[in-house]
């Protein structure tokens, strides 16, 4: 019996953990931004290639990664390949139009500055909240987005 109870109290303690070390956390991602805010200052072209290589676990990690779009046209430059090349404003979750929503808050955003955006996006199959970090940098709108 003791054995039982000790089975099911190590199952709830590490099954919680490990569910939430399968998605980056709010510090993760700020993290995230900033080294990508600093590539981005470095070599534009370096890091929007960098951003674009899910491989590369500095700007991918779990269900973190850097997208970015031009500030003048909206056209991902860096986001899952999929998007890549598409207007960032046509992208919409349900009724949401997260992608309009997001163009508009950077080009009021000044550079540098990092604002906050929430919207609903599925987690597991069930609407949960995610919040973007978004941010300028020269002619990039970039974001890394979490679940909160």
């Amino acid at each position: 019996m003791a054995a039982f109870a000790f089975a099911t109290l190590f199952l709830m303690l590490t099954v919680p953990s490990a569910i939430a070390q399968s998605f980056g956390s709010a510090e993760e991602a700020r993290a995230m931004l900033d080294r990508a805010v600093a590539a981005l200052k470095s070599d534009d072209a370096k890091a929007l290639r960098e951003f674009n290589d899910a491989d590369n676990k500095e700007f991918h990690d779990r269900d973190l990664y850097v997208s970015c779009f031009n500030i003048a046209d909206g056209v991902f430059t860096a986001a899952p390949s999929a998007m890549v090349g598409m207007d960032i404003r046509s992208f919409k979750v349900g009724d949401d139009p997260i992608g309009q929503r997001a163009f508009d808050t950077v080009q009021d955003t000044p550079e540098g500055s990092i604002v906050a955006m929430d919207f609903n996006f599925p987690k597991a199959g069930k609407p949960a909240v995610k919040q973007s970090l978004e941010t300028r940098v020269g002619k990039q709108g970039c974001a890394v987005s979490y679940y909160k």
